[in-house]
């Protein structure tokens, strides 16, 4: 094998892991989310299968699509849910929000997703844009979720 082929063997691998480290992070941050509809709210509390690492207060915002979605149970591709997990501290005898300590995010995009459910999912680290929490594509994401199949792998569910 000549020196130039084994360079670019070697260009080309080098492109293909760099695409595929992009892909596991290319669920964007979600702007703005805060203004979106707020779906619910819950605290998961010590002792709950979920408590480590989703102990907290989670409040649910869904984007136009994913609100439509959340009503109806069938998620169009653009819909968006997100979780953001807060810290919860009892105090006076009242729970209240703590420091942030991650934003979920759910995206709908049947093609691009088609390994995961047709969901992109990735986490934020506390108030961070860009520390990203999950560097497997979604899988242990969809794996959780996958409980939820028939409700398009969606935990929330809308409350009238």
């Amino acid at each position: 094998m000549s020196k130039k082929t084994v360079i670019l063997i070697m260009t080309v691998s080098f492109l293909l892991m760099a695409a595929s480290a992009y892909a596991e992070g290319n669920v964007k941050y979600p702007e703005g989310y805060r203004f979106w509809t707020h779906v619910k709210s819950m605290t998961i509390h010590k002792g709950h299968p979920l408590e480590n690492p989703f102990m907290g207060i989670h409040h649910v915002y869904a984007n136009k699509k994913g609100l439509e979605g959340i009503k109806s149970g069938s998620f169009a591709d653009g819909s968006i849910l997100v979780f953001d997990l807060l810290e919860s501290i009892n105090r006076n005898h009242a729970s209240i929000e703590g420091k942030r300590i991650l934003v979920g995010v759910m995206v709908k995009d049947q093609k691009k997703y088609k390994a995961t459910g047709g969901w992109g999912f990735e986490g934020f680290a506390e108030n961070s844009k860009t520390k990203r929490l999950v560097h497997d594509g979604g899988k242990s994401c969809y794996n959780c979720h996958a409980s939820q199949q028939k409700h398009d792998y969606v935990f929330s569910r809308w409350r009238p």
